[in-house]
């Protein structure tokens, strides 16, 4: 059987995962956020507080991706590292006013994105597109826990 990129399930997943990523980062730098930290901050605002751990475990990242973009977080003013009360050996991430401030404006600019990105869908398109993603992570997650 012939490769063809067009009809690659990665090539094609990861052609779009770099259009979203573009179309999000034009709409998040005037507020002085990046596509790196993006995530990050999507899992503190759910959870602050969270460790460099749990967030590496989450974002399903290498631990020094992690660190380097705490640091960059931490640099811009959007979050701060407090010692754990429970263990002096933890630290919690934590967002800043600053971060705070940001939530809103920055899910805006993603949804925007996302209704950008998906406008050649119908709606029950984009539903469907959505469920065969997550079921697909989902599965893949599944696997590589399994595997660990």
């Amino acid at each position: 059987m012939e490769f063809r990129k067009h009809q690659s399930a990665g090539y094609l997943v990861n052609h779009m995962a770099r259009l979203f990523a573009r179309g999000l980062a034009a709409r998040i730098k005037p507020m002085g956020l990046s596509i790196g930290t993006f995530p990050a901050l999507l899992e503190l605002w759910e959870t602050d507080g969270l460790t460099q751990k749990q967030l590496t475990e989450r974002l399903d990242i290498e631990q020094a991706t992690m660190a380097n973009t705490l640091a960059r977080m931490e640099r811009d003013g959007l979050i701060t590292r407090k010692r754990d009360s429970a263990d002096g050996r933890k630290q919690r991430i934590c967002l800043t006013n600053r971060a705070r401030h940001l939530h809103a404006p920055a899910i805006a600019a993603a949804t925007a994105e996302n209704h950008a990105a998906l406008r050649a869908l119908s709606t029950d398109e984009q539903r469907q597109f959505i469920t065969l993603m997550q079921k697909i992570i989902a599965s893949n997650t599944d696997t590589t826990t399994k595997d660990q």
